[in-house]
């Protein structure tokens, strides 16, 4: 009996070290795959590791990028004169030399989009307005001064124009089309460190009443849209555009994941109208607005909170001639429906001037309805 157990354990002491020699050694010898079962291989484990190829937005960027150019303006401005210079014995010794009245030109830069190959820049209004100067500078190097061509304060949009030869132009998306959650890709010049592309998704759409311009629609994004951002552009995967960086909510001056964009269908609109008048025309009836609180529709026993209220009315305005009062509540315009002030803005806004339309509105109960004839909305300087 004891020579089996001796023999017993000198064998399993011998298998033992075999085991332990194959799987320092050899361990593949060891790996059995199961009967039916796929055998992976090290370059099928690289290939299912790797990157998709889709997740790359390199051609985006690529085909977009060498639209969008940075935007240097220089403004005209006095230095402060020295009340020394106002010494009338200075003055006769020295003259009028050294009165301070060199010029300076401090610069900003912002960002801009090749809109055609003629040379036509979009950009935002705030970027060039009060511009002496307008500098261009292109991805490929080139530079040029520009003019202005036009600009529209109420949507923060303004063209320029750079005369250069093989201008690459960028094409427009379809902005109608675009959903929350599409990703996109924002270009532009931040802080003057270079052109950056950042990426991010839609967040929203179809912003509005956020005090930024006074005709608002704007695409939301949480792509990094910086100083330096504003004129540049959000583009779609395939390298479309889909709006125009404008303004990012920030309280620090930096991205928050809050910005915002001019939708393609709102700049296209925008820039045939500079381009062909140099300004933007729109109707105007010289009223101002609010929304319809719950707490008003119950004073004024309306029904629900569609439509806006009439909070003032400038005399001799069209819609004075036409007989309508502070208090009143609008509920349509040229067939219509006003669901609130903004709607009742773009509305009115669409209508030509010295057209005649039809309006309904609510006084004390009762619903009113009336002809206006159109006027000229006046160009009112953004702050």
């Amino acid at each position: 009996m004891k020579k089996l157990w001796l023999i017993f354990a000198q064998t399993a002491t011998v298998g033992l070290a075999i085991w332990f020699l194959v799987t320092l050694l050899k361990p593949a010898w060891l790996q059995q795959p199961a009967t039916g079962a796929p055998v992976v291989t090290v370059k099928e484990s690289r290939a299912v590791a790797s990157a998709p190829a889709e997740l790359s937005y390199s051609s985006a960027a690529k085909k977009a990028k060498p639209s969008v150019v940075n935007i240097f303006t220089s403004q005209q401005a006095r230095q402060a004169r020295n009340p020394l210079f106002n010494d009338p014995l200075f003055r006769r010794f020295f003259g009028d030399r050294g009165l301070g009245d060199e010029a300076q030109r401090p610069s900003s830069l912002g960002s801009g989009v090749l809109v055609s190959a003629e040379g036509y820049i979009v950009t935002n209004n705030h970027v060039v307005e009060a511009a002496d100067e307008i500098e261009v500078a292109l991805s490929d190097g080139r530079t040029a001064s520009a003019k202005l061509i036009g600009s529209d304060p109420d949507t923060d949009i303004a063209v320029i124009k750079i005369d250069l030869p093989d201008l690459p132009a960028i094409s427009f998306a379809d902005a109608d089309k675009v959903e929350i959650g599409d990703v996109v890709l924002a270009i532009g010049n931040p802080f003057g460190v270079g052109q950056t592309v950042t990426m991010g998704i839609v967040s929203a759409l179809g912003r509005s009443e956020l005090g930024i311009n006074t005709f608002e629609n704007f695409i939301q994004t949480d792509a990094a849209i910086n100083p330096g951002n504003s004129g540049g552009a959000l583009i779609d995967v395939r390298g479309d555009l889909l709006g125009i960086n404008t303004a990012i909510y920030s309280k620090t001056g930096g991205s928050l994941g809050i910005g915002f964009a001019i939708p393609a269908t709102t700049v296209k609109q925008i820039i045939e109208a500079l381009i062909k008048d140099g300004s933007v025309t729109r109707g105007w009836l010289g009223v101002e607005v609010q929304d319809v609180t719950a707490e008003l529709a119950s004073s004024f026993r309306l029904p629900d909170t569609r439509g806006a209220l009439i909070a003032g009315v400038v005399r001799n305005g069209p819609a004075a001639n036409a007989g309508v009062r502070p208090g009143d509540v609008l509920l349509s315009i040229d067939g219509k429906v006003v669901v609130n002030s903004a709607r009742m803005l773009d509305i009115i806004s669409a209508l030509k001037p010295a057209q005649m339309v039809s309006m309904t509105f609510v006084r004390e109960g009762q619903q009113i309805e009336a002809k206006v004839e159109v006027g000229k909305r006046p160009t009112f300087n953004r702050k």
